[in-house]
């Protein structure tokens, strides 16, 4: 049965409209430039088989006594072809490497783009580092396929038969037997391309999970030094290059095979050329020069050949990265986007309806919360670790959505507005504040560099940040860097640089929980007063000063409500689960 069912697959497997999917997407626009890469390849073609011509005329004109200036003028003919085929071969490279950059740049941004629309869900399961490998990895395996793929086939192929042509007329019978070397030779090489696919494939799964790994470790470091697990992630390092080293190897040996069987078949193509050229040379009926156009045609037919081989190890490369590539493309966000219905322009209403939430398990993480927020009034949102509070805030950004109930802002159910506006409209400063490499403005404006300055200086003058803005050397200008830069308390002024530029008609602030100098705690609790200024707001609190500032409260206890109502009611009534947290202390119930 296997052997019956190899048999009847063709020599040739691809995924034909994945691949002109991705020629047309991202070729179309170098229209120019692909069309002057096929006319210098054609070219380089067509001087290929004419140098040969002249060497020929050359030879026997030499050997039969033709004048110097006749052998002169062939010399600078042949020159002359040798020199522009080569400054054709060198702008095709240079055409080809554009046209490649150009194209796997606009892929890679594509895929990107593609990420940053998908589900927190997809991130969740995945590591940067495997994410950075689709997206860099697999696009620059395809980078050949983009330049030189389509046209270099079907140049080879012309020039294959070019040559085939010659030896045609040069001689029927050789033409018929390098006729049937070449196209025996091509149809082995044909056939030995799909035996390293499954192998490449392999690798790049094997790539992405190694990096994936060194990724995600190399961002731990600080605990991985502080915790002593320094040994078991160099243990679980080698491990990973001896799991994908295996896969590499067999790769390789399936390539090689490739590169074993080519040399063996271009042996046997020279041995026939020497052959064939001495048998016809000896019966008078062919000269000296045809031979050395039978032996050099022999050769040419190798390039070709060789190239073709040397394009379907390529394509083999490209089949893993292809279908990698296509795979992110065809994994579509759950979270589509609404139709549109507007947020109104000032504070909003929050209006939980019976809302369930569960992640990939079945079980839920929110169990059926109803409560109604005022517009312009404050919710402390309290809970022990794990209790739902920051899946509730997801929840608002449609960072998920509810598995059961309904979320609305203003009475605009948010799976109707559209995630651009809704993300606009609600603004969150996080304990956790993601600074990137750029300057202060860059950072405060999230490299939105349409904001002018004296809009930024503004917010914070209206955030009362002036003085602290005052005394950073540089300003606006100042260089940040990922993770450095500024202080926690600093980084957190920014974040409320950053919402109050959007000027959302809701706030949530998930309150760091670090002890802050007394000097920047009096400057974030005097920004999220103006913050909170004529908007509603969310605060997950974990301090009775932030909790003071609460028009009501919401205690979640494993997703559940387990209080909820004005906070001035809460506190006097001596029964309330609030009334127990401020005199017994936040900080020690909800730890």
């Amino acid at each position: 049965m296997e052997r019956n069912t190899a048999k009847s697959q063709p020599i040739i497997q691809l995924p034909l409209k994945k691949y002109w999917a991705l020629l047309a997407t991202y070729l179309t626009p170098q229209r120019f430039s692909v069309a002057m890469l096929a006319l210098l390849l054609f070219a380089s073609i067509g001087l290929q088989l004419v140098n040969p011509q002249i060497l020929r005329f050359f030879i026997d004109g030499a050997t039969s006594g033709s004048s110097a200036q006749i052998l002169a003028t062939a010399g600078l003919l042949f020159l002359g072809a040798a020199i522009v085929q080569q400054a054709c071969a060198v702008l095709a490279t240079y055409f080809g490497e554009s046209i490649a950059w150009t194209a796997t740049n606009a892929l890679r941004v594509d895929l990107a783009a593609h990420c940053l629309r998908l589900d927190l869900a997809f991130h969740k399961t995945r590591t940067p580092g495997e994410l950075i490998e689709r997206i860099d990895g697999d696009v620059t395996a395809l980078a050949n396929f983009f330049s030189r793929f389509v046209i270099g086939i079907v140049g080879n192929l012309l020039l294959l038969l070019g040559v085939l042509v010659l030896f045609f007329r040069e001689d029927w019978r050789i033409g018929l037997v390098e006729s049937a070397f070449a196209f025996a030779a091509l149809y082995a090489l044909l056939h030995l391309r799909a035996i390293a696919v499954p192998h490449w494939l392999a690798v790049r799964e094997k790539s992405a999970k190694f990096y994936g790994f060194v990724g995600e470790h190399l961002a731990a470091t600080e605990d991985l030094r502080a915790n002593g697990a320094t040994a078991y992630v160099m243990r679980r390092f080698y491990e990973l290059l001896r799991e994908w080293f295996p896969f590499i190897e067999k790769s390789w040996v399936a390539a090689l095979s490739m590169e074993g069987a080519t040399r063996f078949i271009f042996g046997i193509g020279i041995a026939m050329a020497f052959a064939l050229g001495a048998y016809f040379w000896s019966n008078a009926q062919i000269s000296i020069g045809t031979v050395y156009i039978v032996f050099y045609y022999t050769e040419l037919l190798f390039i070709p050949l060789m190239q073709l081989r040397d394009q379907m190890r390529d394509l083999q490369m490209a089949s893993a990265g292809v279908t990698r590539v296509q795979e992110l493309f065809n994994t579509t966000p759950t979270i589509k986007d609404g139709p549109g219905h507007g947020l109104p322009a000032d504070a909003l209403r929050v209006h939980f309806n019976h809302v369930s939430f569960a992640y990939e398990s079945d079980e839920n993480v929110l169990h059926d919360l109803s409560f109604d927020l005022a517009p312009g009034k404050v919710l402390g949102l309290l809970g022990r670790t794990g209790s739902g509070k920051t899946t509730l805030a997801r929840l608002l950004f449609r960072l998920y959505d509810t598995t059961a109930g309904e979320i609305s802002l203003s009475g605009v159910p948010i799976r109707s507005a559209r995630l651009a506006e809704l993300r606009q409209r609600v603004g969150m400063v996080t304990q956790d504040v993601q600074l990137f490499d750029g300057t202060l403005r860059d950072n405060i404006t999230f490299f939105n560099r349409s904001i002018p300055d004296e809009q930024i200086i503004a917010v914070l003058d209206e955030l009362e940040l002036r003085t602290w803005f005052d005394s950073l050397a540089g300003g606006l200008d100042k260089e940040l860097k990922a993770g450095s830069g500024l202080s926690v308390g600093e980084a957190q002024l920014v974040a409320f640089a950053r919402v109050f530029l959007k000027s959302p008609g809701l706030v949530i602030l998930d309150e760091a929980s670090s002890h802050l100098d007394p000097g920047t705690e009096a400057l974030i609790e005097r920004a999220v007063t103006r913050l909170l200024r004529n908007r509603t707001g969310i605060v997950i609190a974990h301090r009775l000063a932030t909790v003071q500032r609460a028009d009501e409260i919401l205690i979640l206890d494993q997703g559940h409500i387990q209080e909820y109502g004005a906070r001035v009611e809460l506190a006097r009534d001596p029964a309330s689960r609030f009334s127990q947290l401020l005199r017994v202390g936040m900080d020690e119930v909800l730890a």
